[in-house]
């Protein structure tokens, strides 16, 4: 997909970002460009960050994040400028998405690939200041179960899939409440290869892969509506190790470039501004 399409695509994504992160800037961190000792780093003079093992656009473009195409891999080298550090002093690793968020020492300095900052993930890891705000999404078969459905109640009797452990599956529980317990799986894209196979009736996601999911990898799907937030707000933050030297430093970063509007730009290249969604009640 050419990046005008994704701008497109992704439209309602990013509507409601500027709002919902205004607030969220911090005038008790240092300045993301003070120096830091070289063993503060996995490895002196280098700025190592994770992405997961495969990483899907419309957050890194064609899996490549060292590119710097797409709306985290933009981020990411946007706090590396921030913290001093030129493109080709970046260097790229992949884990998976639960075990970055697992204790224990890490093989990077920050990891982004939508980390839904939670309490309970604080007790493990440190989160940044937040870079986005994402809500969550209901995704349909054409000619399925979902079709006509226009409000949570009508959610209620389905079968509904999301990613275990993730805001997606919070949102099904305390949101929609459904009468049967809902499918969960270990990442998203176990998810959607039990949606392709009708496992179940409706996906829930955060909106952006929403908007990727209808338009390029779930056949004859749609969007069925947006979902009220439930009980943590879907805000995205980078993860790094527990008590990280660098913590402050990025969330200053991730702050100076919100308030100096770069935050917003790249919210608008990659996720888009305008197109609306149906909020169910």
């Amino acid at each position: 997909m050419t990046r005008p399409a994704l701008r497109t695509v992704f439209a309602a994504a990013a509507a409601a970002t500027a709002l919902l992160l205004a607030s969220c800037a911090s005038g008790s961190t240092p300045d993301a460009g003070e120096s830091a000792a070289a063993d503060d780093f996995v490895t002196p003079g280098t700025l190592t960050i994770a992405t997961g093992d495969i990483a899907y656009e419309p957050y890194v473009i064609g899996d490549d994040p060292a590119s710097g195409e797409g709306f985290e891999a933009a981020i990411a080298y946007a706090i590396a400028d921030k913290l001093g550090f030129a493109a080709e002093d970046v260097e790229w690793v992949r884990t998976s998405f639960e075990a970055a968020i697992a204790p224990g020492p890490k093989n990077f300095d920050f990891n982004i690939q939508q980390y839904t900052i939670t309490d309970e993930r604080r007790q493990a890891v440190d989160f940044s200041s937040p870079y986005y705000a994402a809500s969550q999404a209901v995704v349909g078969i054409t000619g399925g179960a979902t079709d006509g459905v226009d409000s949570i109640a009508g959610l209620k009797g389905l079968s509904l899939g999301a990613m275990a452990g993730s805001t997606s599956a919070q949102t099904i529980e305390e949101v929609i409440q459904p009468d049967t317990a809902p499918r969960l799986y270990a990442s998203n894209e176990d998810a959607v290869a039990a949606f392709n196979a009708n496992q179940f009736d409706a996906f829930v996601i955060d909106l952006p892969t929403a908007f990727l999911a209808t338009a390029m990898y779930i056949e004859n799907s749609y969007i069925v509506g947006e979902l009220p937030v439930g009980g943590v707000a879907d805000e995205w933050g980078v993860v790094l190790a527990k008590d990280s030297p660098l913590t402050e430093r990025v969330s200053a970063a991730i702050d100076e470039l919100r308030a100096d509007g770069t935050l917003e730009a790249i919210t608008d290249e990659w996720l888009g501004a305008g197109l609306g969604v149906t909020l169910l009640q």
